[in-house]
């Protein structure tokens, strides 16, 4: 796609998001900051070392698991 096609495309987005009322979906820098007891803190920190694992790639797959549990059908 070259440079002015893409600009038109955003535009197209862009003028659509406005006639629909709604504003423009932006992106996530997939960045934030939890804020957690020092307990916690260290008690995840322990759980990620014994896996071999650094506490984001814990924390991240802690988050991916609760976002799948959440979004699967209950079983009877």
């Amino acid at each position: 796609m070259n440079k002015q096609a893409f600009q038109d495309s955003v535009d197209d987005y862009l003028d659509f998001c406005a006639e629909r009322g709604e504003d423009p979906e932006k992106p996530y820098s997939g960045i934030f900051v939890v804020r957690v007891e020092p307990e916690i803190h260290k008690n995840i920190t322990i759980e990620a070392r014994k896996k071999g694992m650094s506490l984001n790639v814990w924390v991240k797959n802690a988050l991916s698991r609760a976002l799948t549990d959440h979004t699967q059908p209950p079983t009877p």
